[in-house]
């Protein structure tokens, strides 16, 4: 009986039809799948190497001119000016960078030159939502007295370009750096105590030494318990940084941003918005395919309506009537997700040796979650499908 089904419906189906849709949702799975690879490839050029969470973030800062410099301005944030910022419309979240309150100096051994090196420092923490490191590798123990440290990036540049070049010392890799121990000598209080420290990670965007917000509370409180923390820098978390109103309140108030904050992330927000456009895109096309491709079956179905009550009356149910017309669609959604797949790990394969040579230390993202996105994809429109056609069949019979 199936076999009459396939027959009466191989007469009918256009193959210029078929192909019209098939082709149609192609382009708008692979502008799908591809808008979305891209994406996720370019996304690391401008994130990746900081050791922060990738969202929209302003380092902010109060400006220091030189009249305020000789007059003694305080160049810190108070909590008013603080309550004021998050009250913005255009702020999501706001946060203080904790200073060190007490003396800070660090040493590291060199065995093969037979030098020590030392240097007074400083420590800053922000709360740790903020770092995007292994919660393992972010954490400090006073038992241990092991200290987690990110580092600008440019330091280790400084070193390896400056001063190891000039004093023919050897240069050291961001890989070997997990590898060094610093000796780290905290003093305030009428105390001193030598803790080890690890560098986990570096940041392009920061200007800082970092260490966990649980290290900061405690060393502040043990070797500066009188005095009060007042953070004259802030994380502003923003729902746009392209707003013009964040531009104006700086202006207005004084405040401005560390580095290229502000560019790094209209940039991004800007890629987000493009690669938004290019999905939208796709999937308006792979819709009108599913409504090309639903309207010739109902064209169809519309045809056939006498054969298709006889065979009712001849026993068949409206699943088996429907049941050709849905591997139909299936089969083909099939065929249109595979091709799609491969024509995306092909066009990937073609931008993939640019995206490295602007920035050789990004190492290609799986595949794995852009082939996910297209199955979901598959499974949502055959559902659509198969959904839309039983229920033309059984306002038919």
């Amino acid at each position: 009986m199936n076999r009459l089904l396939l027959k009466l419906l191989r007469q009918r189906v256009s193959t210029g039809q078929s192909v019209g849709f098939l082709l149609a949702n192609l382009t708008g799975m692979l502008i799908v799948l591809t808008g979305l690879q891209f994406y996720r490839d370019v996304l690391p050029l401008f994130t990746q190497g900081d050791s922060f969470m990738q969202r929209d973030y302003l380092i902010t800062t109060k400006r220091i001119t030189a009249i305020g410099s000789l007059s003694g301005q305080n160049n810190t944030f108070s909590a008013n000016e603080i309550n004021d910022l998050k009250a913005q419309p255009f702020v999501r979240h706001v946060a203080i960078f904790t200073p060190s309150l007490f003396s800070v100096s660090a040493a590291v051994g060199m065995q093969q030159t037979g030098m020590r090196l030392s240097t007074e420092m400083f420590f800053e923490s922000v709360p740790d939502s903020y770092i995007d490191v292994k919660l393992e590798h972010w954490h400090f123990d006073e038992q241990e007295r092991v200290i987690p440290i990110i580092i600008p990036r440019n330091y280790l540049n400084l070193y390896n370009f400056g001063f190891a070049q000039s004093r023919s010392l050897p240069k050291v890799s961001e890989g070997v750096t997990a590898l060094i121990q610093l000796d780290i000598t905290l003093r305030g209080n009428g105390r001193q105590e030598t803790c080890k420290g690890r560098i986990v990670g570096f940041s392009d965007r920061l200007n800082t030494i970092l260490v966990p917000q649980t290290f900061m509370e405690w060393a502040n409180n043990t070797f500066a318990p009188q005095k009060k923390v007042v953070p004259s820098r802030l994380i502003v978390e923003v729902n746009n940084p392209a707003d013009a109103a964040i531009a104006d309140y700086y202006r207005t108030h004084r405040y401005e941003t560390e580095g290229n904050n502000l560019d790094a992330g209209k940039t991004t927000y800007f890629l987000r918005l493009v690669v938004g456009i290019v999905l939208g895109i796709g999937i308006v096309i792979t819709l009108l395919s599913f409504y090309i491709l639903i309207l010739s079956i109902f064209l169809l179905l519309q045809k056939d309506t006498v054969k298709l009550q006889n065979l009712l009356l001849t026993g068949y149910s409206p699943t088996r009537i429907a049941l050709p017309y849905c591997l139909l669609t299936t089969g083909l959604n099939v065929v249109v997700l595979l091709l799609a797949l491969v024509g995306t790990s092909w066009i990937r394969t073609t931008y993939l040796p640019v995206l490295q040579t602007l920035n050789p230390q990004v190492e290609p993202v799986s595949l794995l979650p852009t082939f996910v996105a297209g199955v979901l994809l598959f499974v949502i429109v055959s559902l659509l499908n198969i959904g839309m056609i039983r229920k033309k069949i059984n306002s038919i019979l």
